[in-house]
């Protein structure tokens, strides 16, 4: 019969709704997993489930069960062993109950949405073995009563808000072989005991406050295999004892305050394959011992004052610039641009030689400079941008990979705005408390360097308020980034397709593709150098915080030179659905090419559909679907959200209704017309972009003036 089930085991089938209360009338039920569905509702059915006596295993893991942990959970079996709740929606406290389940082995609930303290009564549970709580929004102490959870062997508290030390009394938790408390607000010093726990394989105490120095008790954790103690305050020599974690396979020790010198008894590390040591106040030479360690692959150390020869052979045969600068005085690596020891020694002999000569050579430069000036001014052409100066380019200062390490915590995810095949891009503070966006290229790209010099250019030379200023830079061999304005409303893109309730009104997409046609006409007609743009799209137009418009990523611009008015291109730029079609049939680039790429902008920004749509597919292209549709059933095209637009305040009047759509309709014909010209398939038969720029000046006056026709007074906002 039913009612002698003993087991339900439904982890992962898809199912929805919530649990059947019924499952309470299985007196015999022993397990149940319903770990990785998509249940929902409260959790009500777990007091169903107090009536199975026998009950021994709840998984409910990757669900979407929501609302608190009632108080009666703890009326559960007194036979339970395992209860696990894992990344689900559960709110509220702790109830204090759960310590009426004695026998409970594993307790789990991280991932959820848990506030409050955790319950001292829970302390009391001796049988229990393993305690994960991590992930949740839990406050106030680690409890010094967590002496009680005698046979405890894994702790995990991480991501929460504890604060506080780290109670003393967790030494006496000799059991233990995993504590994870990282990502906290803990504070103080570590205390002494938890060196003496012999078991521990696993410490991870990163991204606290916690402060002074390691002890030589360290030492005693020869059963440890990760140790993460990074971004803390930690100051203080490394212990000469850390050679006797003979077991340990990672350790980092970034981001702290630790001195002194590399003991050379990190060579005894026989197992370590990863290590970290990078952002401290480490001075010395780097220990030779640490090339002979055979499985060490990752080895950190930038970022620090080291000095003298990089020893050769084992991690160091592979070693990167990223993994060692930061350190000045270190010599010895040539084929990673750092100077061996031998030029480095030459350098400073000649240093005294240098300061008599130096002198006479600026002077040299700063007058053949000046008369490089005068005639570059006079060879410019009449109505174009003066030529700017070196001296612009000095105006930009360098930003240090440390600060953008700090100003996006350590390049985390939380900061992350976008990615891209030539990088990444985040959201930072920097020192003086600047927001700005980091564009972080990616150098296992063999373009990205290429990339960065040509933004980098085309950035520091234009000035326009159309275009994404550029702060600063951070360049080296290994590193590359630029250091960009932050645009607070994000993205065209987002603005189009976003599932947040974002929306344009037809005038702000009037004014958006306005400035877009404005930094465009700028950069083919009124730069010092013709640019071409190549890569213009809705997610390359970045709205600032008054929703004005400004172009980004020039990583794949060119720039015409002299009288040049287009260029042959060995391979294909762009974005598929944007890229001129001549690009791809004869290979030659123009200002035309980036006018097509507009006019298919324009187009995506009035109907709301990209030209890359499965719709398009065999021989309806995104351009015609629209042409066929103007001007006569432009409806059938354009952007519904438009047509509710109104400029009445919200008036129901159906006569006034009528009129915003009259009124709509006709600038947005003008609109569509516009589009269609700038992407013809010749580029001799597009219209250039300040012609561009006349057309959308009079289609916005065109529009104000209307409604001041048809409105009443006090009606036009």
């Amino acid at each position: 019969a039913i009612s002698d089930l003993t087991t339900i085991d439904l982890f992962v089938n898809g199912l929805t709704g919530s649990v059947p209360m019924s499952f309470g009338n299985l007196w015999n039920l022993r397990d149940i997993y319903v770990d990785g569905n998509q249940l929902s509702g409260n959790l009500e059915f777990l007091a169903a489930l107090s009536n199975c006596s026998n009950l021994n295993t709840i998984g409910m893991s990757y669900n979407r069960f929501e609302g608190s942990l009632l108080p009666c959970v703890g009326n559960l079996s007194t036979l339970i062993e395992i209860f696990v709740a894992d990344n689900n929606r559960i709110t509220g406290s702790i109830p204090s109950t759960l310590a009426k389940l004695t026998n409970l082995l594993m307790l789990s609930l991280r991932g959820n949405q848990l506030s409050g303290m955790i319950p001292t009564q829970i302390t009391s549970m001796n049988n229990l073995q393993e305690l994960n709580l991590s992930n949740n929004t839990l406050s106030g102490t680690i409890p010094v009563e967590i002496t009680g959870l005698t046979s405890l062997v894994k702790l995990n508290l991480a991501n929460n808000q504890l604060v506080s030390p780290i109670p003393s009394t967790i030494g006496s938790l000799n059991q233990l072989q995993v504590v994870v408390l990282s990502q906290n607000s803990l504070s103080s010093t570590i205390p002494i005991s938890l060196w003496h726990l012999q078991k521990l394989i696993e410490l991870d105490l990163s991204q606290n406050s916690l402060s002074g120095s390691l002890p030589a008790d360290v030492g005693k954790l020869t059963a440890i295999t990760k140790m993460d103690l990074s971004r803390n305050q930690l100051s203080g020599d490394i212990p000469f004892s850390f050679g006797e974690l003979q077991m340990m396979i990672y350790m980092n020790l970034s981001s702290n305050l630790l001195q002194g010198s590399i003991p050379d008894s990190v060579g005894k590390l026989l197992s370590i394959e990863e290590l970290d040591l990078s952002s401290n106040v480490l001075s010395g030479v780097i220990p030779k011992s640490l090339a002979n360690l055979t499985y060490l692959a990752n080895l950190n150390l930038s970022f620090n004052r080291l000095e003298g020869q990089i020893p050769e052979g084992g991690v160091f045969s592979n070693i990167t610039v990223k993994s060692l600068m930061g350190n000045k005085a270190l010599c010895g690596l040539p084929s990673q641009g750092i100077e061996s020891c031998q030029s480095k020694t030459h350098s400073r002999s000649i240093q005294r030689l240098l300061k008599f000569i130096l002198p006479a050579v600026v002077a040299f430069f700063i007058l053949a400079f000046c008369l490089c000036m005068l005639v570059r001014r006079k060879m410019n052409k009449p109505g174009k941008m003066p030529l700017p100066s070196d001296a612009d380019l000095l105006n930009y200062q360098l930003i240090s990979y440390h600060e953008l390490v700090r100003a996006t915590r350590n390049f985390s995810d939380d900061n992350l705005l976008g990615s891209g095949s030539f990088g990444k891009v985040f959201k930072g503070q920097l020192d003086d408390e600047s927001i700005v966006t980091i564009k972080v290229l990616n150098m296992q790209q063999e373009v990205a360097s290429k990339s960065f010099d040509t933004e980098c250019r085309v950035l520091r030379m234009a000035h326009h308020r159309n275009l994404v200023r550029i702060v600063s830079t951070c360049s080296n061999l290994d590193f590359k980034a630029l250091v960009l304005e932050y645009m607070p409303n994000g993205s065209l893109d987002n603005w189009l397709y976003s599932n947040d309730g974002l929306h344009l009104s037809f005038i702000q997409r009037l004014s958006v593709m306005l400035d877009v046609a404005m930094a465009m006409e700028y950069l083919h007609h009124h730069h010092f150098e013709v640019v071409l743009h190549f890569d213009l799209k809705p997610s390359n137009i970045l709205l600032d915080n008054d929703m004005v418009a400004h172009v980004a990523d020039f990583g794949i611009s060119k720039l015409l030179f002299g009288d040049d008015n287009s260029i042959t291109l060995t391979s294909m730029p762009g974005t598929v659905g944007y890229m001129a079609p001549e690009l791809g049939s004869t290979g030659k680039a123009s200002r035309r090419s980036d006018v097509y790429s507009y006019g298919i902008v324009l187009l995506e920004v009035f109907t709301r559909k990209k030209p890359t749509d499965p719709m398009f597919v065999n021989e309806l292209t995104f351009r015609q679907w629209i042409s066929q549709a103007f001007p006569y059933e432009l409806s059938n095209v354009a952007d519904c959200s438009l047509q509710q637009d109104g400029h009445t305040g919200g008036t129901e009047d159906s006569s006034k209704l009528s009129e915003d759509s009259i009124i709509l309709n006709i600038c947005l014909a003008s609109i569509i017309e516009l589009g269609l010209l700038c992407s013809r398939d010749a580029p001799d038969d597009r219209v250039p972009m300040n012609e561009v720029v006349i057309k959308l000046n009079k289609i916005k006056s065109n529009y104000y003036s209307l409604w001041k026709q048809w409105s009443s007074p006090g009606e036009i906002s």
